[in-house]
């Protein structure tokens, strides 16, 4: 799952989102779906890691850390 910092790095980015994705050689469709939640993507992801860099971020910085409530959540 992509962090709460990728995702507001891509927000506030002066470059808009789809200008990211192409220069990072990722189709911009793709990138719209990995923000809203529709594409779910693995720690790691070369793709969330490419917009990553463009952005300043480690790779590290891109994906959100698992905890116990993210995978059995808060019944």
């Amino acid at each position: 799952m992509i962090s709460r910092n990728f995702r507001i790095a891509v927000k506030l980015s002066d470059i808009p989102a789809w200008r990211i994705a192409t220069q990072a050689g990722v189709n911009p469709n793709v990138l719209s779906k990995i923000m809203s939640g529709a594409l779910k993507v693995r720690s790691g992801d070369e793709r969330v890691v490419r917009v990553g860099r463009m952005l300043g971020l480690s790779p590290e910085d891109c994906f959100k850390k698992d905890t116990w409530e993210d995978n059995y959540g808060n019944d």
